[in-house]
């Protein structure tokens, strides 16, 4: 039986792993972590198609059961004005619709499924070089080595995978953002479950939704210089607090009395890859993060990485050889994933405008919401994956 090393074991290794072993091929996936993941404090949005991805290997129920729904947007300007409202997707939720969920918790339910289905996740193995004289090897900080027929980088935006079948490829761009995530048990505004409100503000945007329980989460873009790693950890609840309500005290909104009673902020820089000219070498592949990286506006990320997974394990299946089955996988994938790069790219873009292009943002947004819906989404919300049909062009 063919055996892939999937390095990395956040959203798109654990999936590969499953997605895999459906497939006939056995895998194991090693973290470098020895528990949890960078960011384990921040939340995310699936929407339908990184569903009907975990559908297609029977593994999305532990995740819907894991998340909450909230498949519908408020939107304000800074001044307080109701802009209108809208289905998240743009009308395009399909069959499931977008749910929330913490990433540690997703990681969990993720690790916890993959073992329960005999995949063993082998923690504190960071990946340090990988040999390929006569198959693949994978070699390990800690010393040890690991052989296998084929090797799947799913090692995140700092990939170490991707250096080692290009060394030239493009670094991470940071997006000139640090993304604060934040938790409020008892913020002084009225809990709607289900719902996004977002708040176009004078300096930042800013969204926060209810989870179960009444519990407020909130998310801001801060425009500042990128931080080292240990700022963004050791930099304390008060401080972070000063930061955003600094850049949200303009606005006639709640935001920044959300974020004072906030007993929980984690915070990361905003990083993406527009494109990575080499996804694969001899037996070496990269997908989700490793291979392109979004900014978190368009909220696609998880689902693009499920997604990625799953026709991955579809071409290994179906193609004579990996080489064959890499060059599918990605004549299926660049084009798709690049796009949704430049698209979440451009949202961010125009979350905080100066002050003339804020006011033609806003009359723009409320036009397009009192316009109803449109499917400007379907070609990410809908992407279908077969996972029975053996033509690969889906």
């Amino acid at each position: 039986m063919t055996r892939a090393l999937i390095i990395g074991g956040g959203i798109a290794g654990p999936v590969a792993a499953m997605a895999l072993q459906k497939a006939g091929i056995d895998s194991v996936v090693y973290e470098a972590y020895t528990h949890g993941a960078d960011d384990v404090g921040a939340f995310m949005t699936i929407m339908n198609n990184g569903f009907d991805a975990l559908h297609a290997i029977d593994a999305d129920k532990p995740v819907l059961d894991a998340s909450f729904p909230a498949d519908r947007a408020l939107f304000w300007s800074g001044s307080g004005r109701l802009l209108g409202e809208a289905p998240i997707g743009g009308g395009s939720a399909g069959a499931y619709g977008p749910h929330t969920i913490k990433r540690a918790e997703l990681y969990r339910v993720l690790h916890e499924e993959a073992e329960r289905r005999g995949i063993a996740i082998e923690r504190g193995k960071r990946l340090d070089d990988v040999d390929t004289d006569g198959g693949v090897a994978a070699v390990f900080t800690d010393g040890t080595r690991e052989e296998g027929d084929l090797l799947i980088g799913a090692d995140g935006i700092h990939s170490a995978t991707r250096v080692v079948i290009d060394p030239d490829a493009p670094e991470p761009r940071y997006t000139g953002t640090v993304v604060l995530c934040g938790y409020a048990q008892r913020a002084p505004v009225e809990p709607m479950p289900g719902v996004y409100r977002m708040i176009y503000g004078k300096r930042v945007f800013f969204a926060y939704t209810t989870a179960p329980g009444g519990e407020t989460w909130w998310f801001v873009n801060i425009p500042g210089p990128e931080l080292r790693k240990a700022e963004l950890v050791e930099t304390s609840l008060e401080e972070w607090k000063k930061r955003a309500t600094r850049l949200l005290r303009g606005d006639r909104s709640p935001a920044a009395a959300i974020v004072e009673a906030s007993e929980e902020i984690r915070a990361s820089n905003g990083y993406d890859i527009a494109s990575t000219p080499s996804w694969h070498t001899g037996p070496m592949i990269v997908i989700g993060d490793a291979a392109h990286a979004a900014a978190p506006n368009a909220g696609h990320g998880a689902s693009m990485a499920m997604e990625d997974a799953v026709v991955l394990a579809k071409c290994l299946r179906d193609e004579p050889d990996v080489p064959a089955a890499f060059r599918a996988y990605e004549t299926q994938r660049r084009e798709r994933v690049e796009k949704l790069v430049a698209t979440s790219a451009r949202m961010g873009g125009t979350a905080t405008p100066g002050p003339i292009k804020r006011i033609i943002r806003d009359v723009a947004i409320r036009k397009r919401l009192k316009g109803g819906p449109r499917n400007t989404a379907a070609w990410l919300t809908q992407h279908h994956i077969d996972w029975d049909a053996t033509n690969l062009r889906e």
